[in-house]
């Protein structure tokens, strides 16, 4: 059982196959006017105040609900993390979306429940019947101090904090990931015994092209949800081959030659990973 890896999921366009913002604002009418407010404020204040506009021409939390439950999840993708949390990874999510989208979504498919931490932005319906959104970091009182990072929250200070509770209960690999440039700053903060997962073709995967070697994880690319599914296993079928190796090793040196590696079917099946230019 692979109880030593940790999966650590963005949701926007890695469990879901959309921006979870976008599908609801254009589902509801309020792309122009979410445009206009990128202008002038932050994308988290202004989701806020579209949800305010939102509600003000009577739409309502359950019309919101019906448009989450719309979005694009692929079976693929679900089947990924039904055979991660079976295989005894701890999973978690990431995600600079909002709690109300994220726990919408995963409870509609049934999800919710296979993640021991969901990390984003507070999301909740006040006294009113409207849908607030608020910044996980307050950045009108204070700076979280990451240049890599938009102003409401640093998802390699979420990281760092999540490595070191993790570390308390023995030796852990990490496994990220993402797709957008937010999970750049995260990407940098993994070890060398990590994997790194980045959305081919997408801001994250352009970041690491411009310089893998800025990285110690090793990068394994994905495309679509199947590609998604068939990495991620392999990579935590990777690492529980690892540390059954590690156990023999330590129960007899003469075994291992026998169990450092993977059997070579294993490893030709695993899409290989970047390579480093010389």
């Amino acid at each position: 059982m692979a109880g030593n890896v940790v999966v650590v999921f963005d949701f926007d366009k890695t469990i879901i196959d959309c921006d979870s913002d976008n599908w609801v604002i254009d589902d509801l009418g309020g792309t122009q006017l979410f445009d206009r407010l990128l202008e002038t404020m932050p994308w988290n204040s202004a989701m806020d105040r579209v949800m305010r506009e939102l509600h003000s021409r009577g739409r309502t939390v359950e019309d919101i609900t019906a448009s989450l439950r719309r979005a694009p999840l692929p079976a693929r993708t679900i089947a990924a993390v039904e055979a991660a949390y079976a295989l005894g990874c701890e999973l978690r999510v990431v995600s600079d979306a909002n709690r109300f989208f994220i726990d919408t979504i995963l409870d509609h498919h049934g999800l919710a429940s296979y993640f021991s931490e969901i990390n984003t932005n507070p999301g909740y319906v006040d006294e009113e019947g409207r849908l607030r959104i608020l910044p996980y970091h307050d950045f009108q009182t204070s700076s979280h101090g990451c240049a890599l990072c938009p102003p409401n929250m640093c998802k390699g200070a979420i990281i760092e904090r999540i490595r070191a509770s993790a570390s308390l209960e023995g030796r852990k690999r990490f496994i990220y990931l993402g797709d957008g440039k937010g999970d750049y700053c995260p990407a940098l903060r993994l070890s060398e015994e990590d994997y790194v997962m980045p959305r081919k073709n997408h801001p994250v995967w352009e970041l690491i092209l411009a310089d893998p070697r800025a990285l110690r994880a090793e990068i394994h690319g994905w495309g679509d949800a199947e590609e998604l599914e068939e990495v991620l296993l392999r990579l935590i079928g990777d690492s529980i081959s690892a540390r059954g190796s590690d156990a023999n090793r330590l129960i007899s040196a003469d075994c291992k030659f026998q169990t450092s590696m993977p059997p070579l079917s294993s490893r030709e099946a695993l899409p290989k990973p970047l390579r480093v230019p010389n």
